[in-house]
């Protein structure tokens, strides 16, 4: 179609639409799981997780500076890069819809309304929506992406016979290279590019036109990759996987063997070798387990707010019905405009639904196949976030349905009069932005934030504090970085102690010269009084001696001596390389540093340390003396129904009544992410030990009914929120 006009104002009007909608609900801080990490990481230019997302990095910090004369905070600027995104996402795939439609009806105006109804169910689509109004991952940038370099092929596909037309395909390229230094998702729209250029016009692919301006697009678009080692060098404080190189040379060959040979570090950060994920052809789990579970997430986007009681998912059925049969419609219509575009929508399809299935080899899903009780065989939270590209393609998809079935109808009543009559089917696109809005909307949530800061303040000045995965570190990791929050405490990734690089980023980052500094004026008034700065670092072994630390079992009794207490493991006791690790930290550490652990679980339990275990607020600290014949006054030991354990009462009662904070934890209608529900059961179990502490202790009940109360209003949110509960009959 040589003369076909894109509709660019329009789409630019729908973008801002959508921008609009996810600004109105974007969420005012971090948030759980990598949002914190991701926030933080932008803002330090460090180097998160691998493989180490630099595009998304150096994007994250430059929109950050650029939005810095608004006045708003770095967590709100980094959030509305996602719903920028991911807005941009939907104009582009505006711009396909369009395109689509225009070669089926009869006006132009009738196109531009089938597009609108694809980009308002593809933008209100659940896990669209609610990736769009906070930064959780990278994925919006990779979505957008994927979107532009799609419709840059579509325009290809329409200027083919000119020569100049090649530029928009190597753009295409270009962006898909550029974006997999963002994330690998980037690339997912390669194999849909493909097939519309075997489709269109092969010999392309071939013409030294083409061949003179791809190849150094790639070389260009993977060089963002070289951030890495130049990064990572400087030590920033969040530099995950230390990707650094000895040469230059050995980073290049790293970066353009896309981690095959070259630098180790840099190659295992590319190939994300830390997480050993197992071949596709190793199943986690029956693909028709991890079909089902697409399925599940492909049902929440269209009514996530619907109850499917009585029978799992039944009654979201009918609107998972009514989306999948517009998408299919949508295909239909495609293959009336144009085979060759329907081909390519097909690939795109096919690519980001069987396929990314295929290749994402998950685990059983988080809420999926009960009768699989081994947690360890489910994967540790919902995954729909994996599949944010296929629910917003398809969303614009059933919008071409949608038009496509409006204008059939039409056509059977006859004239403008039948368009008139059943334009109310239009209607169906409000269905996701009404079924999802109570579940996708993040205003007002400080949970992650308040948690952070929560556990943050139970650590004492210079204190270490173990912690166990990406909830209880992230928002810490945000906390101090971002908001410069308790920045002298040293949070330990207990996972990380496994790798080569990270327990040696802790010594040096708690050496003397690099320690950061303790402000009394973030206390919160519980602690007081000048506090010295450690004079070591929190282990004095050397690289090699770090190096040389295994796992293994016990060959005789080995007794470490932490504080004035001697801690035995007999002879056979297996101890791994992190709890080697964990284990020297303590010993070097605790002459100057409090030690706390973030759970009574985990690691205190697996070092058997918990008789030595004191707790302040959501932090145990380790206090190496005889508990039971030593013990403070004012320190209480609940009662065994309870746990057993023993509480600072005085500082207990001061942290839970004067310095946490609870805004989005404690009275929340609803706790959408049920595999972070742990964390309102943290404090709901908190409060109902110190309960029965001070009962233990004989305080009144103008101490211990609030502390209940408490308790009771956790743990509705822990059921899911207040409007689950009372929907339950709970209370």
């Amino acid at each position: 179609m040589h003369d076909y006009r894109p509709p660019y104002r329009e789409a630019a009007l729908a973008t801002l639409a959508v921008l609009a909608l996810y600004v109105a609900t974007l969420a005012p801080t971090t948030t759980w799981w990598d949002t914190s990490e991701y926030i933080a990481t932008a803002h330090i230019l460090g180097i998160p997780h691998p493989p180490g997302n630099p595009l998304f990095v150096v994007l994250g910090k430059v929109w950050s500076l650029l939005l810095a004369p608004l006045g708003l905070p770095v967590a709100v600027r980094i959030n509305l890069l996602a719903a920028t995104t991911s807005a941009l996402a939907t104009g582009f795939l505006f711009l396909i819809s369009h395109r689509v439609l225009s070669a089926v009806m009869e006006k132009r105006w009738m196109a531009t309304v089938g597009a609108a109804a694809g980009a308002l169910i593809g933008a209100t689509a659940y896990t669209v929506w609610n990736q769009s109004n906070v930064n959780e991952k990278v994925y919006t940038v990779s979505v957008m992406t994927m979107a532009a370099a799609c419709w840059l092929a579509v325009r290809w596909f329409d200027r083919r016979d000119r020569p100049e037309a090649v530029r928009y395909l190597v753009g295409a390229i270009y962006l898909g290279i550029l974006g997999s230094t963002n994330h690998l998702m980037s690339l997912l729209m390669a194999p849909a590019v493909g097939v519309l250029v075997l489709l269109a016009r092969p010999g392309v692919l071939f013409s030294t036109r083409f061949l003179a301006r791809a190849v150094p697009a790639v070389l260009i678009g993977l060089s963002f990759n070289f951030f890495l080692p130049i990064r990572a060098a400087e030590d920033p404080v969040i530099n995950e996987g230390d990707p650094t190189c000895e040469s230059a040379a050995s980073a290049v060959v790293a970066v353009y063997t896309l981690g095959k040979a070259g630098c180790p570090a840099l190659a295992d950060n590319l190939t994300r070798k830390q997480y050993l994920k197992p071949p596709v052809t190793q199943r986690q789990a029956p693909f028709s387990d991890q079909l089902e579970n697409y399925y599940q997430y492909f049902e929440w986007q269209w009514a996530r707010s619907v109850d499917p009681s009585p029978v799992p998912w039944g009654a979201r059925l009918p609107f998972a019905m009514i989306f999948l049969g517009l998408g299919v419609m949508g295909l239909v219509v495609a293959w009336q405009a144009d085979r060759r575009l329907f081909g390519f929508l097909a690939a795109l399809v096919g690519t980001l639904t069987l396929g990314l299935v295929f290749y994402l080899n998950f685990k059983y899903g988080f809420s999926l196949a009960p009768h699989i009780t081994d947690l360890r065989a489910h994967e540790v939270r919902e995954r729909d976030y994996f599949f944010v590209a296929s629910f917003i393609v398809w969303g614009n998809l059933a919008g071409v349905g949608l038009a496509g079935l409006w204008k059939a109808v039409g056509d059977y009543i006859g004239g403008a009069r039948g368009l008139r009559l059943a334009a109310p089917m239009f209607l169906v696109a409000f269905v996701p932005l009404a079924l999802n809005a109570g579940w996708a909307d993040r205003r007002g949530d400080y949970a992650a934030r308040d948690w952070a800061y929560d556990l943050l303040m139970s650590v004492e000045p210079y204190g270490i504090l173990f912690t166990n995965g990406d909830n209880d570190t992230f928002p810490l990791w945000y906390l101090q970085e971002v908001e410069g929050i308790r920045q002298d405490v040293t949070v330990i990734v207990v996972q990380y102690l496994y790798t080569s690089w990270y327990p040696k980023q802790l010594r040096d980052l708690t050496d003397p010269a690099r320690q950061r500094l303790f402000d009394g004026n973030q206390s919160g008034g519980v602690y007081s009084g000048a506090v010295a700065r450690p004079s070591r670092a929190i282990t004095v072994a050397t690289d090699e001696q770090l190096d040389q630390v295994g796992s293994g079992t016990l060959p005789r009794d080995f007794t470490v001596p932490l504080g004035p207490v001697g801690v035995t493991y007999p002879a056979g006791t297996y101890l791994d390389r992190g709890q080697r690790i964990a284990l020297n930290i303590i010993h070097d550490a605790l002459p100057e540093r409090p030690i706390f652990f973030a759970t009574t679980g985990g690691l205190i339990a697996d070092l058997g340390l918990r008789d030595w275990g004191v707790r302040y607020g959501l932090a145990t600290k380790l206090v190496m003396r005889d508990l039971n014949r030593d013990a403070p006054e004012g320190w209480v030991k609940g009662t065994d129904a309870m746990g057993g354990e023993w509480f600072d009462l005085e500082r207990n009662l001061k942290l839970v009544n004067e310095v946490y904070s609870y805004r989005g934890l404690r009275d929340r209608e609803l706790w959408p992410d049920l595999s972070t529900v742990n964390i309102p059961m943290h404090y709901q179990f908190l409060f109902a030990q110190l309960a029965d502490a001070a009962q233990v202790a004989g305080m009144g009940s103008e101490v211990i009914e609030p502390l209940i109360e408490g308790a009771r209003a956790f743990r509705l949110v822990a059921g899911g929120g207040t409007k689950v509960a009372a929907r339950l009959g709970g209370g």
